[in-house]
Parts: structure tokens; C-alpha cells; sequence
């Protein structure tokens, strides 16, 4: 089996962005993004200063988080281990971009569709190497089979000791440095200067750049970066900030989706499980359930930069994804939900609601849990990676649901008000808190 992969030499890599060229004329890549670029890194101050070039790139991972995360499988792991993708499976969810933890995928303008680099797959199928590699004037990249001990790059990885860049995330990159020091492959050790000669850091081309620099000034980031002592390391060239990539319409989808799989959940338990009256809000509540719903698909829908291929999701599916289970679970809760509406409709009687009620709970409830299993598989985002998540999504539902039985009506218990509570209190304080990236050598 092949398994092709790069080495970085950071000995020899002089700055002078030929890959970068390369790159955007072989594959024709818009301005304002990049599959490969060359990162600057300053410390010190003259004389006693230092610069150092790194070029970065999708890393070819073992465990791809991105083709893992993908819905369609636009995203795809060849037999010789070059990630690959199909644009023309892509729905842009921008999900890839969440579950990358090298910050190599983009959407490309023209298309609106997920891009990154896939190691020239076309040259490299008629034996030809990369772009980048070919036209490195020091030969500072260099491509091949990791897995053949003859090739050249098993070699060079034989004799000197390497790192890689995040190996906490799991992903067992394929992309290796030598002589690359801890600021340079780790984003928090050397934050963006505002600007530079041959750089603006404060702008970007990238997805929604502008709103996540509002983001970052208003809550004093942007600020704090540009007081860094000027001894330590400072970011002074890099690909522009990509910036939100999920606004406020999956921060909405999820309130959404919790009133929607909450107020049925609360009341289904009252009804079952305490033997509580609820004849007189059932069709308010599964008409609130309902609308909830549809709300919480056109949101899922309407955040798509291809919403037109939406039903991508369902027919060309990828089952490792949790947003094509949660699309499943989505359809089979609003299910539950029209055959308990036309049941109550038409006086059909509460065995058949009853019933409906014994699968409509669980779905409920995974309803508004499986984006926490969502959020686990964007391993980018480390914040995200808690096993609290899952069980603070159930405990927000079961609360959103709560509050809108007691706005329909007043017997609903107080202790479960406070016992919902105590529970979001709990998992919210319990989770993980973000953990600094290590840098691991390997030999």
C-alpha cells in the first residue's frame, strides 16, 4: 500500500511563496485563498531578531477528521492516503472547516464549494510530483511514499528527528517538520501582528473574515494580541482569517431545535411518567413541536452556501457523519410529530398517541443531543471536544421545553424547573476546558 506524505524542511525554506504560486496556477485557485501558503514568524528585536518561514497545508491525515465529519462524501480518503475531494458532492456546510485542525479548507468563491489541496492526485497518478515540490528552489518540500523505507522522504524521516504540527487532535498528520521551532506550529504562541510591510492581518478574503474580527476586538482579543511582548514571537505573514464559519444561523437552529424537541419531550414525560393532564395544551404542543421544526430545517438549509443540493444529505450520505444521522432523526421525530397531530385531530384516542409517544421520546431526545455529537467530531474546535456536551444539550431541551409548558400551563411542577436547571449549571460548569496544543517530536 502507498501512503504519500510531505516533509518540511524549515533549514532550508527561504520565504519566497513559489509554492504558493504553483499551487494557485496549477489548480487555478481564486485570490484570497490558499491550499498552500508560507507562514512568517518574527521574535526579538534588532539585531537580536530572527525570522522563520513554514509552508502550510492540509496535512493528508491518517484519521481525517474533515472526511469523517463530510455529510456526502465529498471528502475521501484514497488508497494511496491523499485526501481528496469531489466538489461536486460538496452542499457547503462548512463542516470540514469546523473538524480541521490545520485550518486547510476553504470555500472556494467561484463554486461555493469545500477546496484544499489534494497533493496534485492528477500528477501524481502519471508519476509526476507535486506542483510545489517541482518548482522549491531548495528543495525544501519533499514528497513520497511514507510507508516504502527505500523512498527518499523515509529516509529523511529516518534520520532526523520531526514533529508534527497539533498530534493531540488525533488525526496522525502526514505532513512532517524538521527543525521547525514550538511558535511556528503552534497558532496561540505567536499571535498576528495588526499589520505589516508586505501584510494586513486585520482584514482577509476569508468566510465571513470582517464579522470574526468584530468578534475578536469587541471582546478585547484584538487588543491583547497587539500587547504581546516584543520579545516573543509575533505572526507578521499568514493566510487571511476565514473568520465565522457558523453565524447565527446554527446558533439559532440549535435554540430552535431545542424548544422543538423539548416541549414535546416535557410533555410526553408529564404525561407518562407523572400521569399529569395534558389534554388540554396536547395539540398546542405538538403544533409548537412542529413549527419548531420546520424552522430549525429551512435555518439548516438556508446556512448551506449550496442549499440547493440539501438532499445530498439523504441520498449520497456518509454514516459517519452526525449530520447525517441528526438529518435522519430529524425526519423521523417530525414523523412522530404529524401522526400525534393527525392522531389528536382526529380523536383517534391516546392508546395510539401513547404509542407514537414510546418512540417519540427517545427521538426527541436525540433530537436535541446529536449536535453535541456533532461538535465532538470537529476536533478543530477543542472547546467543543467535552463529554459534558452531550449531556448539557439534554438538560437545555428538557429546560426549553419546561418553560413552554409553564407559558401554556401552570400545574407543571417547579422542582423539574429547578432540577433541568441544576442539570445545564452542572454540565456547562463540567466541561472541558481548552487545552494547549503540544508539540510532539518524533523520531
Amino acid at each position: 500500500m502507498t501512503n504519500y506524505g510531505f516533509v518540511i524542511d524549515n533549514r532550508k525554506c527561504i520565504g519566497c511563496h513559489a509554492c504558493t504560486v504553483a499551487c494557485k496556477s496549477e489548480h487555478d485557485v481564486p485570490i484570497g485563498v490558499n491550499r498552500t501558503y508560507v507562514k512568517y514568524i518574527e521574535t526579538g528585536t534588532y539585531p537580536n531578531s530572527g525570522r522563520e518561514f513554514s509552508v502550510q497545508r492540509c496535512n493528508h491525515c491518517e484519521d481525517a477528521p474533515c472526511v469523517s465529519i463530510c455529510p456526502t462524501t465529498a471528502l475521501f480518503t484514497r488508497d494511496d492516503g491523499i485526501v481528496d475531494f469531489d466538489s461536486d458532492r460538496c452542499i457547503g456546510c462548512k463542516s470540514c472547516m469546523q473538524a480541521c485542525p490545520y485550518d486547510a479548507l476553504y470555500i472556494d468563491p467561484n463554486t461555493s464549494t469545500a477546496a484544499k489541496c489534494n497533493y496534485c492526485a492528477h500528477r501524481v497518478e502519471n508519476s509526476y510530483e507535486p506542483a510545489c515540490v517541482i518548482v522549491c528552489p531548495t528543495e525544501a518540500i519533499i514528497s513520497g511514499d511514507l510507508d516504502d523505507p527505500e523512498s527518499n522522504i523515509a529516509m529523511i524521516i529516518s534520520e532526523h528527528t520531526v514533529t508534527v504540527r497539533k498530534p493531540d487532535s488525533g488525526a496522525k498528520p502526514n505532513v512532517f517538520y524538521i527543525e521547525t521551532s514550538p511558535e511556528m506550529l503552534d497558532p496561540l504562541a505567536a499571535p498576528p501582528e495588526s499589520t505589516g510591510v508586505w501584510t494586513d492581518q486585520e482584514g482577509g478574503v476569508g468566510h465571513f473574515a470582517s464579522q470574526a474580527q468584530a468578534l475578536l476586538h469587541a471582546h478585547g482579543y484584538g487588543d491583547r494580541m497587539k500587547d504581546v511582548d516584543e520579545e516573543n514571537a509575533r505572526r507578521v505573514y499568514d493566510t487571511p482569517d476565514k473568520g465565522v464559519l457558523w453565524g447565527w444561523e446554527v446558533s439559532t437552529y440549535i435554540w430552535t431545535k431545542a424548544i422543538a424537541a423539548g416541549t414535546y419531550l416535557a410533555a410526553m414525560l408529564y404525561w407518562l411518567a407523572f400521569g399529569g393532564d395534558i389534554s388540554g395544551i396536547l395539540l398546542p404542543v405538538l403544533g409548537i413541536s412542529l413549527g419548531f421544526l420546520a424552522l430549525t430545517g429551512f435555518l439548516l438549509v438556508y446556512d448551506l452556501d449550496r442549499p440547493e443540493r440539501f438532499l445530498y444529505v439523504l441520498l449520497r450520505p456518509n454514516w459517519e457523519s452526525w449530520l447525517v444521522k441528526g438529518a435522519y432523526i430529524l425526519g423521523a421525530y417530525s414523523a412522530v410529530l404529524i401522526a400525534s397531530l393527525t392522531v389528536v385531530w382526529f380523536d383517534l384516542g391516546e392508546n395510539w398517541l401513547a404509542w407514537l409517544a414510546y418512540a417519540g421520546i427517545p427521538l426527541a431526545l436525540l433530537t436535541g443531543v446529536y449536535t453535541a455529537w456533532l461538535l465532538n467530531q470537529a476536533v478543530a474546535r477543542e472547546a467543543w471536544r467535552s463529554k459534558w456536551l452531550a449531556p448539557q444539550f439534554a438538560a437545555e431541551t428538557l429546560l426549553a421545553g419546561v418553560c413552554v409548558l409553564v407559558l401554556l400551563s401552570e400545574e407543571m411542577l417547579v422542582w423539574v424547573i429547578v432540577a433541568a436547571v441544576a442539570l445545564a449549571v452542572l454540565a456547562a460548569h463540567q466541561r472541558r476546558t481548552i487545552r494547549e496544543p503540544q508539540l510532539v517530536p518524533l523520531s
